[in-house]
């Protein structure tokens, strides 16, 4: 099933402001929250999708991202090898992320205030080239990504410090009387647990560089620079957190053939004199296959054929870009005798002269063309 736009599932417009859309998202996490509504799972469906929309909406740069190329620009359009925020998500993650949205109070169990955190492994960055192939129809890459595994044999205790609670409380004497603070603990950063065991070559967190096979589903469309979000396949985090995410960065290869402009495409054809003069039908490269065209009798060097369709999607509608073909007439550059006793007596003879209509378009009238 498709998946909804954000600003639909959030039930505001796409000028709303950030507290606007804060405050949507207040209403709906309440509205389906799972203890008011307690082995509902459209509700809980709904909650996970709200908090999925505020992920990006609240971010000025995922927003933006999601205005130009709509969820495949955020890693949201479903299966980017395990990418999107909703797919994998479950509550903890969404209160560990957004429990400020509640006051810090949260319901139940689920409260946003201090106490152990959940950790979270750093994020991994890689950038991967496409040709022009998979660009337009997709495809699908397995890499070996470096990244940081727990080690085997790795274990924790509690922290001595704070006995696992993740958090000190400190009492301060005020000209108003003692005052109670909470604050991370210090020496666990707020998970409750510390090293216990560490294996040979693990770092003090007991983690380990290794090297792992992910799949990447790049979905049709995919355009240069672009990132796409693989959920949960950055580095771990030290004893039982989350993992991080894999950030994919889009690099476009260069075509020597073709050349893309936007959606569109455009690709030189050269015809001889003979087959300019005579008309002919050529074989030309697309990025679905070859495609027959015709030529006809008396094109002009500088015509431009346009294949409907042929071009790349477009990431935020369903249409299709075009592919401009550009005649160029060669002109050959050694002739045998035979060749230039012909033309030396069409010269003189006056039958093969220039002889322009004058309904012939410049190269500005056929740009204009162009983008009409």
């Amino acid at each position: 099933m498709s998946k909804r736009d954000y600003y639909e599932v959030l039930e505001v417009s796409k000028s709303a402001s950030a507290d606007e859309i804060k405050k949507a998202y207040r209403k709906m996490a309440i509205k389906y929250h799972p203890d008011k509504n307690p082995g509902d799972k459209d509700a809980e469906d709904k909650f996970k999708e709200a908090a999925e929309a505020y992920e990006v909406l609240s971010d000025d740069n995922k927003k933006a991202r999601y205005d130009q190329y709509g969820h495949a620009g955020v890693g949201g359009a479903g299966g980017f090898g395990g990418g999107g925020f909703g797919g994998g998500m479950n509550m903890e993650d969404i209160f560990s992320q957004f429990g400020d949205i509640f006051g810090g109070g949260g319901f139940g169990g689920f409260g946003g205030g201090g106490g152990r955190q959940q950790v979270k492994g750093s994020n991994l960055r890689i950038r991967i080239k496409l040709n022009l192939e998979e660009m337009v129809n997709g495809t699908q890459k397995t890499l070996k990504v470096k990244k940081m595994k727990m080690a085997e044999g790795a274990t924790s205790k509690t922290c001595p410090t704070c006995n696992g609670a993740g958090v000190q409380m400190k009492v301060m004497n005020t000209m108003f009387g003692q005052m109670q603070t909470q604050t991370t603990c210090g020496t666990c950063q707020g998970i409750g647990k510390v090293a216990d065991k560490i294996p040979a070559g693990a770092n003090a967190q007991g983690l380990i560089k290794d090297e792992e096979e992910i799949t990447i589903n790049i979905p049709a469309g995919a355009r240069d620079g672009i990132q796409l979000n693989v959920r949960g396949k950055g580095n771990d985090a030290p004893f039982g957190g989350v993992p991080g995410d894999l950030l994919v960065i889009v690099e476009e290869e260069v075509d020597n053939t073709i050349k893309r402009e936007g959606d569109n495409l455009h690709q030189e054809l050269y015809v001889s004199f003979a087959e300019a003069a005579l008309g002919t039908k050529k074989e030309v490269p697309t990025v679905g296959g070859k495609v027959k065209i015709t030529v006809d009798a008396g094109t002009q060097s500088g015509k431009i054929l346009r294949l409907a369709g042929k071009g790349l999607p477009s990431i935020d509608s369903y249409g299709k870009g075009d592919m401009f073909i550009h005649i160029n007439v060669w002109t050959p550059q050694k002739l045998t005798k035979d060749q230039k006793d012909f033309f030396e007596k069409q010269m003189s003879s006056g039958e093969m002269v220039a002889e322009p209509s004058g309904k012939e378009k410049t190269f500005f009238d056929k740009v204009k063309d162009l983008f009409n």
